[in-house]
């Protein structure tokens, strides 16, 4: 077992798809597995510029994606694409959408696509992306794109996952106080209004700087640009792309401070489950965290007091037994 993940780890190492594939499979299972690979890969990692792209349903975010692949492709990088889908109802996996429209990159051991399911996740992304952009980085990968699921509002967590934020919209996609309303115009460091052949284009980029005229930008800060581009034949995507490398070249502490709050929630995630799974196995008596939890159904506890209570036994302070609460 220890020789096959040996030998799992290396391959990632060396950029091969199938051991790249298996790893981001084994955590997405979430099993002790997975944790290997990460802990061998992970000193490897750090080198890959992270960039997500958000925005609506319809609004042209997969090929938007698909066109950049071909344009870093074409400057002689390499690029990994980890594409967030729904999840299938009946196989509880991504439903492939992002992955059957980037058909044309097969082949091209310079592009690796990744399908993953949100499996109820909320914030747009799977709960696995994080380690999944770590094996990506490992491998050698220049640019990995995170294309989050395209839920709307909800989306912000992206973030506090990429380096850099791409915000996608088109012409007719609301105005611009119904934009900044939905939050996920607040975290973009780069608009692109796509379909930009559609009537209402210039609108739909004068309604944006009208917003971000709100915003009082210091000189030294970073004003995010407003872009048009057509994903189907590739305009203004080159220019999406120099943009994107602009941003990553500033040298800015931004995205240092994104690296430091994403690996301290990611290790304070660690940290609980880990917390948790100590309690339920080793430091409670069999039985009393379904006791304790069948009195807060009840309401004769609330989770606070329960939740309290288990920390206590927990830690073997002295108190009553962690299933008996006084009224």
């Amino acid at each position: 077992m220890i020789a096959d993940r040996r030998r799992l780890v290396a391959g990632v190492l060396d950029g091969d798809p199938r051991a790249i594939a298996r790893s981001i499979s084994l955590v997405e299972a979430e099993g002790a597995a997975g944790a290997d690979v990460i802990k061998g890969v992970f000193r490897q990692s750090g080198r890959a510029t992270l960039l997500g792209v958000t925005g609506a349903p319809g609004v042209g975010k997969s090929s938007l994606v698909d066109r950049l692949v071909t344009t870093v492709r074409g400057d002689g990088r390499t690029i990994g694409v980890l594409a967030i889908d729904p999840t299938s109802p009946f196989s509880g996996g991504a439903i492939l959408g992002d992955r059957v429209r980037m058909q044309t990159h097969t082949g091209d051991v310079g592009v690796f696509v990744r399908s993953m399911a949100t499996r109820g996740e909320l914030g747009g992304l799977a709960r696995a992306t994080g380690d999944a952009v770590v094996i990506l980085d490992a491998a050698g990968f220049d640019l990995i794109v995170i294309e989050t699921v395209g839920v709307g509002q909800a989306e912000v967590e992206i973030s506090r996952t990429a380096d850099m934020t791409v915000v996608v919209t088109m012409p007719g996609a609301g105005d611009g106080v119904q934009a900044l309303k939905a939050g996920v115009m607040e975290i973009a460091d780069l608009f692109v209004v796509n379909k930009a052949d559609h009537d209402g284009a210039d609108r739909a980029v004068a309604e944006i700087q009208t917003m971000l005229g709100l915003h009082p930008y210091q000189p030294e800060e970073w004003r995010p640009p407003v872009l048009q581009t057509r994903a189907t034949d590739g305009t203004g995507v080159p220019e999406v792309l120099r943009m994107i490398d602009a941003y990553c070249a500033r040298g800015d502490t931004e995205v240092g401070r994104r690296r430091r709050a994403r690996f301290e929630a990611r290790v304070r995630h660690l940290v609980s489950e880990n917390l948790l799974r100590h309690v339920e196995q080793q430091a409670l008596e069999p039985g009393a965290f379904a006791r304790i939890l069948d009195q807060v159904v009840a309401t004769e506890v609330d989770p606070y007091t329960a939740a309290e209570a288990i920390v206590r036994q927990a830690v073997n302070t002295t108190s009553p037994p962690a299933d008996t609460f006084s009224s």
